[in-house]
């Protein structure tokens, strides 16, 4: 049984309408695609729908992988790059925003196709990692994506704690993420936490109107301080 190929398809980081942040070829592979494996349906049928397929959303097959997603269903989800008669199937990959498999359960889907011999086909799209680092004027040579620090206060600041001396170490910049909600709450643990001489980046909506890449000491953060509000957000720090 021959198998179809796995497209990662970037989607936009916020409301863009798709051809202002999206490349034109990435748009037209989405017309040959009739099978998605998605985070949520609903968001997906709308970047879809808004991206050139209006009109022909009922005609695609849809399958959800999200944080609630079982390995054995993601096993299951390797049945889609095949069609009923043994035809290769190819399969388009889409997260809520940005690069699918980064930072998103999507990855336990490619690394699926990879142990089954399926190829994995990566499209070019907005990362806001990248958009915060080249925007950010720190170590651009050598940088860390930490995910998710801890949630709870005292876990937070200590693994803030870590990442300074990590930076400092290596002089890398360390790249991280925090749900919306807390992202004030973040802010205001960075700046009792790090060195004063730290530089620290926040940026906000990134490619949306109201976009802020702000790079400051942490004194000089002190002195001037940004509510960040419920909005996407990346920390990037850099220490001495």
């Amino acid at each position: 049984m021959a198998n179809g190929r796995l497209f990662l398809i970037p989607s936009p980081l916020g409301d863009n309408a798709p051809a202002e942040v999206i490349p034109g070829p990435v748009l037209e592979r989405l017309s040959t695609i009739k099978r998605y494996v998605v985070e949520e349906t609903r968001t997906a049928r709308r970047y879809l729908s808004a991206a050139g397929l209006k009109g022909h959303i009922g005609e695609l097959e849809f399958r959800e992988l999200n944080e609630h997603t079982r390995p054995e269903e993601v096993e299951s989800l390797l049945e889609m790059f095949s069609g009923p008669d043994g035809e290769p199937t190819d399969v388009g990959l889409i997260s809520e925003a940005g690069l699918p498999a980064v930072a998103d359960p999507g990855a336990l889907l490619v690394e699926a196709c990879h142990r089954h011999g399926i190829q994995v086909v990566p499209l070019v799209g907005p990362s806001s990692l990248m958009l915060a680092l080249m925007g950010s004027g720190l170590n651009g040579q050598s940088f860390a994506f930490r995910g998710y620090l801890p949630a709870k206060p005292e876990e937070r600041k200590k693994a803030i704690r870590e990442v300074e001396k990590d930076s400092a170490r290596i002089r890398q910049t360390e790249i991280f993420i925090e749900t919306p909600y807390r992202n004030d709450s973040m802010m205001s643990d960075l700046l009792a936490t790090l060195q004063p001489s730290t530089r620290l980046c926040v940026a906000v909506n990134i490619t949306q109107p109201d976009e802020t890449i702000l790079t400051r000491t942490v004194k000089e953060w002190k002195s001037s301080p940004l509510t960040i509000g419920k909005r996407p957000c990346v920390f990037l720090v850099l220490a001495k």
